[in-house]
Parts: structure tokens; sequence; C-alpha cells
């Protein structure tokens, strides 16, 4: 069952119907290739930094105006043709009560790890009795005053895919193989896929929130689905990661344009037709595999990607030169949103990010370079 969205959303007023951003993400090129950077709310900027002086980050996230400056932030100094929402994919089960930090230098933190099937059912209940509207105001507050301020650029709404953030849970924090959260995928199946489902309303509901809103696109990310074989996605990680993909498909115009969604993991190369057939429009694809060879492996796909973060420290000749190829092997693609392959690196200079859009800027849309 489909939800209209109001009158005043962007998409339906008109503010972001025709950005290229947009417009890329129903598989159409523009004029002007769009691009925007993962992880560009912050991150590299000295004034997001400055701005971040004595707050944490998960208080950051639930601060609305703050919130909705950081992410206002990297369009100005950038100009890129996306803001992403800056939040953290941990914030939904901080807003739920799950007891989650953020250490600096190490990442989230869960104080009570879930690594039982009884751990898995008391959390799964803990969710559905939890998920209220009224407990994502503070989000539903940053994007709406964000909207108010970016005009014709497209908000981009995301949340965490239902792996990652239960890898994050099982484990009690960062992990480097998952070990213990793919234990109790093939130990404790029927846990695993209940942990994964609760995961997965709550992320839908999470996109939901920033949809109505006012957010134009979503992206899902699964920063750790790469450490998966082909198998064990399509059966333990596929059907969670389609439900919040699906309910964010739900959300249309009153003239029927349905909300469209980017799907993105690192190194996900050979999952990208897995990951794709869960139900995301734009698939994401990181450094590892070009544009030209993701296009062959997702014939029709829209895509999304894919410089290497490293070229950022090369020198313009050599980041320009590289992006040229990027956008070249691009034109495989019905469409391209030109992206970094993975998050924006905290040491990046952000004269050059700005000198890159502006540079991605002079390269035809269609592709031509």
């Amino acid at each position: 069952m489909s939800t209209i969205l109001s009158a005043d959303h962007p998409l339906v007023d008109g503010r972001t119907a025709d950005a290229p951003l947009v417009r890329a993400s129903r598989g159409q090129r523009s004029e002007t290739l769009p691009v925007w950077f993962m992880r560009q709310a912050g991150r590299s900027l000295p004034e997001y930094r400055e701005l971040r002086v004595g707050i944490d980050m998960l208080d950051s996230c639930l601060r609305p105006e703050l919130a909705s400056e950081i992410t206002l932030q990297p369009v100005r100094r950038h100009g890129v043709d996306g803001a992403v929402f800056f939040s953290d994919i941990v914030v939904p089960l901080k807003l739920v009560g799950i007891d989650v930090d953020i250490v600096p230098g190490r990442g989230p933190v869960f104080a009570n790890p879930i690594r039982t099937p009884e751990d898995v059912r008391e959390f799964a209940a803990r969710l559905r009795g939890e998920t209220r509207p009224e407990l994502f105001a503070p989000i539903a507050e940053a994007v709406a005053l964000t909207v108010a301020e970016l005009g014709s650029t497209p908000l981009i709404g995301f949340a965490g895919a239902p792996f990652t953030l239960a890898a994050y849970l099982v484990e009690g924090g960062p992990s480097k193989d998952h070990l213990r959260a793919r234990g109790l995928m093939r130990a404790e199946p029927e846990a695993w896929n209940e942990l994964a489902r609760a995961i997965a309303e709550l992320s839908a509901a999470f996109l939901e929130t920033q949809i109505l809103a006012g957010a134009s696109v979503v992206q899902l990310f699964d920063s750790w689905a790469g450490s998966l074989s082909r198998e064990v996605y399509r059966t333990s990680v596929a059907p969670s990661s389609a439900i919040p993909l699906a309910h964010a498909a739900t959300f249309e115009t009153p003239a029927g344009e349905r909300i469209r969604s980017i799907h993105f993991g690192v190194g996900t190369g050979e999952l990208l037709a897995d990951m794709h057939e869960t139900g995301g429009d734009v698939q994401g694809v990181d450094d590892r595999i070009p544009l030209d060879e993701a296009a062959r492996r997702l014939p029709g796909v829209p895509l999304q990607g894919n410089i290497d973060p490293a070229t950022l420290f090369a020198g313009d000749a050599v980041l320009h030169e590289h992006t040229r190829e990027v956008v070249r092997r691009g034109q495989a693609a019905p469409a391209h949103i030109v992206n970094l392959g993975h998050g924006v690196p905290p040491e990046a200079d952000p004269t050059v990010l700005t000198r890159l859009v502006e540079f991605v800027h002079t390269l035809p849309g269609d592709g031509a370079a």
C-alpha cells in the first residue's frame, strides 16, 4: 500500500523533482553529472570540527539544529548535488533505548551485546514495543530544518542495513571478521533471522521518518556485507535488507513518482547482483571493481561511485584523470551518480573535494569524457 507524500514535500512542490541526482536515481541522465560524497557531512571540514567541540557524536546527531547545520556545511563548501543527512546508523537503536556509545578512534560500542536466542527474543520484543513515531521526533525536526534551507538540492536520507547493525550488536563493537555474528547466523538461524528482521523494521521506520520530513532519495549502507559469501548473503541477509528498501518504495508523489533508493556495501563486488535484487534502484559500487564491469553484471541499473578515496591525496592531475576514467566507465550504465568508492577520509583536504566537484561539473552528463 502506497503513502502519498504531502504537498510541501520537495518532490511534490517541484523543488527537487528534476534535480540531477533525483533524475539519475530514476535512470535518467542530465546535462550535469550529479556528485556527492559518502560521509561528506563533516569528517574533513574544519567548521565541522569546530562545531563539534565538546559534543559527543550521538548527542550531535540528536540536536536538530546542530544536525541540520552539519548536513548543510558540505553543500555550502563543496557545491555537491545532494546533502546526505547527518546522523549515524546506530541512532535508531539509541532512540529506542539501546545502550550504545561511539568511542572516538574505535566506533560504536554496545554495553550489552546480543549473543543468544534469549537475547534476540528480548531485543526483538523491546523494538516491537518502542518503535513509536514520536521517538524519531528529533530526526524529523532536523530533516525539516535542513530541507527548508536546501532549495533545489535534494536531501539523501539514510539508514544502516540489518547485517551491519546486527554485526555490531552481536560483536559488541567493531570487528574485522564478524565471527560471532556469522557464528550466530549459522548456529541459530531462526534467532538470526528474528534479529535481522527486527533491525530491518527499525531501519524502515528511520527511513520513513526522513522521507516524510522531506528526503528526496534514501541510501541503505551495508558496511560489512563484503565479509559474506554469496550463498550466505542470499539466505541470511538479503531478505532483511529488502524490508527497508521495499518500505521506502511505498512513498510516492500524487503523480505516482516513488521515492528511489541507493544500496551500497563495501567489498561487495561479487554481491552486486544479489544486493540489487533486494529492491534498491541505484547500486552503489566501491572502488574495487570498475563501473563498466559493474554495469555488465547489472544491465540497465543506475550506478553510484566509485572514485578511489586514495586519489584525493595524489594531486589534482592524478585525481582528475582518474575521475575522468571513472566517468567514462560509468557511461555503460543508464545513469551515474559520481561518488567515492567509500567515505571521505577525515584527513582529506576540503579544497581538494571542492575542486573535484567543480571538475565533475565540467564533464558532460552523458559521460563522454
